[in-house]
């Protein structure tokens, strides 16, 4: 059967990058791979339907947006990680600096509520109009740009090293 290999296609192809997505909407390895495997099984059941539709990735992120905020809907928690399980991790001499700078980029995005973490993920790690993550997300411009404003005012107030790092990157 031809779809099924075109989805295996997919899957191959795009894989990496919905995966990169799940990790940042979620903030960990085990809920991405979740949210990953349920909304590429959900997708699956209507494949052809989603390819006649022209915008297979745009319907798995979709998906995987519905259903990471179905999850913290239900769950209403916030996970929070301990110094003590983030020092575990022992960064050799010979990490790169972009390695460190992710690590705080993803402590920094755990203390955004879910609602702005989505929009600065799809914003500027999918690079999605405004318009398109209002989409996604089912709701207005207007809402995208203050939760987009209010996630970046309190990045710019929990982790100010990021921009500063960005920036001296910049100028050498």
């Amino acid at each position: 059967m031809r779809s099924e290999e075109d989805f295996h296609e997919f899957v191959q192809a795009r894989g990496s990058a919905l995966s990169r997505t799940a990790y940042l909407l979620t903030g960990d390895h085990q809920h991405a791979e979740d949210l990953v495997q349920t909304a590429l099984a959900r997708t699956a059941l209507r494949w052809r339907r989603v390819v006649e539709g022209g915008n297979p990735e745009g319907y798995v992120r979709r998906v995987m947006l519905n259903e990471h905020i179905s999850w913290w809907r239900r769950r209403r928690f916030t996970e929070i990680h301990s110094e003590a399980a983030l020092s575990d991790r022992s960064v050799g001499a010979d990490e790169s600096d972009a390695v460190v700078w992710r690590v705080a980029l993803h402590r920094a995005l755990a203390t955004l509520p879910p609602r702005q973490r989505a929009v600065l993920v799809l914003r500027f790690f999918e690079d999605l109009t405004e318009a398109q993550t209002a989409e996604l997300m089912g709701c207005s411009v207007g809402t995208v740009k203050s939760q987009g404003h209010l996630a970046l005012t309190r990045l710019r107030a929990v982790a100010p090293h990021l921009l500063a790092d960005e920036h001296s990157e910049v100028n050498r």
